[in-house]
């Protein structure tokens, strides 16, 4: 049986997505084919599909395409970002801080010494893990200070938030987005690490 996900805001959105759910054999790599396709009911969807390439299992996933694919917001760091201004109906904002803390844990500490391949791949590191901080902050009510325990509906969101719940409060989200949007700018306010 095939299922239907709810609908990707972006393409950018959709593949990290796919990279968050490992084959039931434990294997995360998986390099699939990408296709629009028609559903039954006559709506569009992207088809992620392909083989495990360690256990040979057939994986699928199927996002229906917005109706309207509204302006995208977020990181404006390189013109990056993972959708428009609502929460993702995909990723919970557990995944997507466990997102940003991954892409983070990639940028060297010291800037200073890397050629110019690697500080492209450290920018755009950068950037996404800035665009994920934005997409956890979206979960973040108006009249609140911090994200609901019922934002988390995976395993991985709920287990990080139980760790560390802290961490899903709008002041440190705001103050770790806005170093990590500083080391983009190159501000030398922030030559250390930050404590996530």
């Amino acid at each position: 049986m095939t299922i239907v996900l709810p609908a990707a805001r972006s393409s950018a959105e959709a593949r990290l997505y796919v990279e968050l759910q490992p084959c039931d054999c434990g294997e995360a790599r998986f390099a699939p084919q990408v296709e629009v396709v028609a559903l039954a009911d006559g709506d569009l969807a992207t088809r992620y599909h392909g083989t495990c390439p360690s256990c040979g299992a057939e994986r699928e996933f199927l996002m229906r395409l917005p109706a309207e694919p509204g302006p995208a917001t977020g990181s404006s760091y390189g013109g990056f970002s993972y959708g428009g201004p609502e929460p993702s109906q995909l990723i919970d904002p557990g995944q997507w801080l466990a997102a940003a803390d991954r892409y983070a844990d990639l940028v060297p500490a010291d800037s200073a010494v890397l050629d110019p391949a690697q500080l492209r791949r450290a920018t755009a590191a950068l950037s996404r893990a800035v665009a994920a901080l934005d997409e956890v902050r979206k979960f973040i009510p108006a009249d609140a200070d911090q994200v609901p325990v019922d934002a988390f509906t995976s395993d991985t969101g709920r287990r990080l938030h139980r760790r560390e719940p802290d961490r899903f409060r709008r002041d440190r989200l705001t103050a770790l987005r806005d170093t990590y949007a500083g080391l983009l700018h190159g501000d030398d306010t922030s030559n250390d690490r930050v404590d996530t």
